[in-house]
């Protein structure tokens, strides 16, 4: 179910750099895809499970204000708000590849809600980050390093936001658990990705008023509509109803590095659809160090 995922989230990164090829602005690759998401999931839930099934989900985001736009800010809103500024400055495979630092991210979410992770999970996940460093070692310019930079750091930014935001929903979903309370809003991934989306407003209203966009063109209604129904809807529901699955730490983290699929599938796309080049000799070392650590990192226990 993770590698599912991880191909229709590819389509994000490709998608989202022929946006910026062609001059669209982040925020409205950002903010868009958040408002399509919740428009498909609005008109499924009534359409296929009624109104009153739609008022009780909207009952649970105004009951639990406070949590879901924390989570929604942090894990939604901060995460695909640095992704799409990195867009500008980096191919989508670059991206994609360094997207995989939220393997360690995970590690250090997890350690931070109590986890504890074995000595072997950290030294794969230090093999992750080597090629990481790798291939963006490959892409450097070195008469650009700012573009380096404004590349690497905010996809940094967003691996440490996705899961702090998914794993305050698995706690939270502990928390009710112990409590006897009613958990069925956990049980469904589309609706913990639609209480997310909307959690996430806020954070896109103030971003309008600091960016300062202009309009979007037409065609990038078009393409953030596309990366909002394979990528908001089919793959963040399919890797949320992984995780939820998941019932130790190391099943969560089999979950998360499944994400790697991402890497393959953005790069042959965008060598495809975009006329890109593939990468250098460090480029593909880089790459098989970070696909090699997230193999063993899966069979870690």
């Amino acid at each position: 179910m993770g590698l599912l995922s991880a191909a229709f989230f590819s389509a994000t990164f490709v998608v989202n750099r022929a946006i910026s090829l062609d001059g669209g602005h982040w925020y409205w690759t950002a903010s868009l895809r958040f408002f399509f998401t919740v428009l498909f999931l609005s008109l499924g839930f009534i359409f296929f499970r009624g109104f009153d099934y739609f008022k009780d989900i909207l009952k649970e985001y105004f009951q639990n204000f406070k949590f879901w736009t924390i989570a929604g800010t942090i894990g939604f809103g901060f995460f695909y708000s640095f992704l799409c500024y990195a867009a500008d400055f980096s191919p989508g495979w670059v991206v994609a590849t360094t997207w995989q630092m939220t393997i360690l991210a995970s590690l250090f979410v997890l350690a931070m809600f109590g986890k504890k992770l074995a000595k072997k999970v950290w030294f794969f996940t230090f093999i992750i980050f080597l090629g990481v460093s790798l291939v963006n070692f490959s892409h450097i310019d070195t008469n650009n390093l700012e573009a380096l930079f404004l590349g690497f750091f905010p996809v940094l930014v967003a691996a440490f936001s996705y899961p702090i935001g998914n794993q305050m929903v698995w706690e939270q979903k502990k928390k009710r658990e112990e409590k006897n309370q009613d958990t069925k809003i956990f049980k469904n991934a589309f609706i913990k990705v639609y209480l997310l989306t909307l959690g996430s407003f806020p954070l896109w209203i103030i971003l309008f008023f600091i960016t300062n966009p202009g309009m979007p063109s037409s065609g990038q209604y078009i393409n953030v509509a596309f990366v909002s129904l394979l990528s908001g809807v089919i793959a963040t529901s399919i890797f949320l109803y992984a995780r939820s699955h998941a019932n130790s730490t190391s099943k969560i983290i089999l979950v998360d590095a499944a994400q790697a699929g991402e890497v393959f599938f953005a790069l042959f796309a965008e060598v495809l659809f975009l006329g890109a080049v593939f990468p250098n000799t460090t480029g593909w070392i880089g790459l098989f160090l970070t696909l090699g650590g997230l193999y063993f990192l899966t069979k870690s226990k």
